[in-house]
């Protein structure tokens, strides 16, 4: 199917798949810095609604994240990932048009967010099913590593660019980028000659049994479990604080939008050289314990970040703790992603991603929502103390498993298959 990892490089479809990606991360580096700082800057936003604009963000994966995956599975999912872009486009266009036209309201800026979310469940689900079908499963964690690599690689400039950007074009303005991004991803997916398997006609199956067959894969094995609630309790108080920190570099600290936009380019150095240094940390110490000392560390590096956030010189430690906590938890995210891939049968990758994504992704609208109520309530930075503690707690369902023992984790099924539709034939 795909010649050895070194030959990555020279597998034409990969490269194209790998460049779609690429380019789409580096306009959403942009947006990641562009779009908060319309909601603070442009149109004045209070915490709470600065943490309502994240909650849209990520309510997709909340509401429809698990027949998103029912449905990929019964579809090529190449066209889904080209659909999704193109929409994406449209709906990022409309803010800088109007901007320009004065009518830019918050309203506007949540039903965007909440169309992008929508999207990015279907192209997400759609993207972890096809690189199973377009690499082997023995290189799927080199295939990841690349693929992470390089978002992590555009996302180093991407966060300064977009604050300058910001600066120099208005926030609206910026996002223009990410347009484009979304437009060369779908021209270069477009040019992928492998479509992808095509899927098995499952008829009378109910939408209801193709979502639980993706539910009790995931939570019906003890290893899968684990990964997938550690994911969730990081993804939930992450989410706490990083939907208040905008607000309190740009609101509160008045710092500028280049210097908020190098937070996030910290991160994206942290996650490129955790990436990088992915496999030689499960090497030394094995795929489950290299997983639980990376959730563990990331989390109290991250934690000691929070009091140092200020407008003065101990920002920049804070920065370094930030990007330090990325170049350990890179360990967890890649090997975990690789994890799932290698376990889940390829006719149920699509169901078994939205599952994950459901769980993982979509406790970040609530963390969202709980940080823009702490924010309002308690403090900005007293929003950001309560996600990093919180973040401590997330090592426990790995540390609590068979994984913190275990260097190599399984390759196929621990669990039985999924079960045929009533009156199948078995083969």
């Amino acid at each position: 199917m795909t010649p050895p990892p070194a030959g990555l490089f020279r597998h034409a479809d990969f490269r194209r798949f790998w460049a779609a990606d690429t380019v789409s991360q580096a306009g959403a580096a942009v947006t990641l810095v562009a779009l908060p700082l319309v909601a603070v800057g442009t149109l004045a936003a209070t915490p709470f609604e600065a943490g309502l604009l994240v909650a849209f963000e990520y309510l997709a994966f909340l509401l429809i994240g698990l027949p998103a995956g029912a449905w990929v599975d019964q579809v090529r999912q190449r066209p889904v990932m080209i659909a999704a872009d193109v929409v994406r486009a449209v709906l990022l266009c409309s803010v800088p048009v109007a901007s320009w036209l004065g009518a830019l309201t918050l309203p506007q800026l949540y039903a965007v967010a909440f169309g992008m979310s929508v999207c990015t469940a279907f192209f997400d689900v759609a993207h972890g099913s096809y690189l199973p079908h377009l690499v082997a499963d023995e290189h799927l964690v080199a295939a990841n590593v690349r693929i992470e690599a390089s978002r992590s690689s555009v996302q180093v400039g991407g966060p300064g660019a977009g604050g300058a950007l910001v600066g120099a074009l208005t926030a609206p303005v910026a996002l223009a980028v990410d347009v484009l991004s979304f437009g060369l991803s779908a021209l270069l997916l477009g040019r992928i000659r492998r479509s992808g398997a095509r899927p098995t006609a499952r008829p009378g199956v109910a939408l209801r049994t193709e979502i639980a067959e993706g539910l009790r894969f995931v939570l019906g094995d003890r290893l899968l479990r684990a990964v997938t609630l550690t994911a969730a309790v990081s993804n939930l108080c992450g989410t706490i604080g990083a939907s208040m920190l905008m607000v309190l570099l740009a609101g509160e600290l008045h710092l500028s939008p280049f210097l908020c936009g190098l937070v996030f380019t910290a991160e994206a150095v942290g996650g490129l050289v955790g990436s990088l240094l992915t496999v030689r940390f499960t090497a030394r110490l094995g795929e489950g314990p290299a997983m639980c000392a990376a959730v563990a560390g990331s989390a109290v590096l991250w934690l000691l970040a929070v009091p140092l956030f200020r407008a003065d010189g101990r920002f920049v430690l804070a920065v370094l703790l930030q990007s330090s906590g990325w170049v350990l938890f890179m360990t967890f995210k890649i090997t975990s992603v690789a994890f799932r891939q290698r376990l889940c049968p390829k006719p149920l990758l699509g169901r078994m991603t939205a599952t994950v994504r459901f769980l993982v992704w979509g406790v970040m609208p609530i963390g969202a929502l709980i940080g823009g109520v702490l924010g309002q309530s308690l403090g900005v930075r007293q929003a950001l103390w309560a996600g990093a503690l919180g973040e401590l707690l997330a090592v426990l369902p790995v540390l609590c498993s068979p994984l913190r023992r275990m260097r190599e984790l399984p390759h196929a099924p621990a669990g039985p298959a999924p079960r045929p539709p009533a009156g199948a034939t078995v083969g």
